[in-house]
């Protein structure tokens, strides 16, 4: 009998501390609220605390959607934390995040291609559900803990992060589920965005150590995401043979409303199939579509059964994924 991954139930959790674009500007010393709200969406974003780490994001996600799939975290043969802010270097935070919940008999890993992570994730979970009988429920959980690394006096990257984690638990049905996804890549942008200190190009430590931020050494062109997102969902639709006018639910990388709006016209989809969450949360990067999913689903707006649900993501690298799904939960 075949066996396919399906999405059976989401968490999320976010840090309760705010800070709103009021805020950005008093520490800027210039106005950028309106210009946030009219051009990206943002009008707030959430800090980690200063006692949390990204495996509590992670768990306290995972908690939610355990609970919701009346699951135990026993239950879990597997956890793929989705990030490029981890708690260490190595080893890896999925194992923190194992540890944490008590879920002894799930193996770990890590999945690190930036902002794209969730959906590789997701991917990567869906075919050893199809593949393994061993795995019967595998969580995938996107946790971002980026404003550790922000320099608030930098304006590119002080107004648009901010911090959380959503999380699925994938089961395995008869049905589909999970139908397919698309993950590519532009490597030529590797050095364009990123916190390059921490690893062997730049180790930490000693006289003279660089504090780790998050830059921006070279501009990415502005219609990045707006000319490479089409194509993406396209080449996806494609290989699953189905046409892109057949998506009931979208939901993107919550960084730039706008650009949002565009891909939605350009792939001729009402907006209103999609959900953004960019405005109270910030730019929440491996984190954001599954909490776009969660609070789709928890306003009740999300997807119903037999739709076609689409995920697509991109972030630093330059690395891109989408994923498709025939909605079961």
């Amino acid at each position: 009998m075949a066996r396919f991954a399906q999405i059976i139930s989401t968490g999320r959790y976010l840090p309760e501390k705010v800070r709103t674009n009021a805020e950005i500007e008093a520490i800027l010393g210039e106005e950028v609220d309106q210009w946030l709200i009219e051009n990206v969406g943002i009008r707030e974003r959430r800090l980690i605390g200063d006692d949390e780490v990204t495996s509590d994001l992670a768990v306290n996600a995972a908690r939610q959607a355990l609970e919701r799939a009346n699951l135990s975290p026993e239950d879990l043969d597997l956890i793929v934390v989705a990030t490029d802010t981890p708690d260490y270097i190595s080893p890896g935070t999925a194992s923190v995040v194992q540890y944490k919940l008590g879920a002894t008999g799930a193996g770990t890993f890590d999945v690190n291609c930036a902002c794209a992570a969730w959906v590789v994730g997701v991917d990567i979970a869906s075919r050893y559900i199809a593949t393994d009988p061993a795995y019967e429920h595998v969580l995938v959980v996107g946790a971002y803990g980026m404003t550790r690394y922000i320099d608030w006096h930098h304006k590119k990257t002080a107004t648009l992060f901010g911090d959380g984690a959503g999380a699925v638990v994938l089961g395995a049905g008869d049905r589909p589920g999970f139908l397919g996804a698309n993950i590519k890549a532009d490597g030529s942008f590797h050095d364009y965005m990123g916190v390059f200190i921490g690893g062997t190009v730049e180790p930490t430590g000693g006289a003279g150590t660089r504090r780790q931020v998050l830059e921006i050494r070279k501009r990415f062109p502005p219609t990045t995401n707006n000319d490479n997102w089409p194509p993406l969902v396209r080449d996806l639709l494609r290989k699953i043979g189905r046409p892109v006018s057949e998506i009931d639910k979208i939901y993107f990388t919550q960084l730039n409303l706008r650009t949002i709006e565009y891909v939605m016209d350009v792939l001729g989809l009402p907006r209103e199939r999609t959900h953004t969450t960019m405005d109270k949360w910030g730019y929440t990067g491996s984190a954001c579509v599954p909490l776009a999913l969660d609070d789709a689903i928890t306003q009740g707006i999300g997807p119903q059964p037999g739709e076609l649900v689409v995920f697509c993501a991109s972030g630093a690298g330059y690395t891109m994924a989408a994923a498709a799904f025939e909605w079961t939960a």
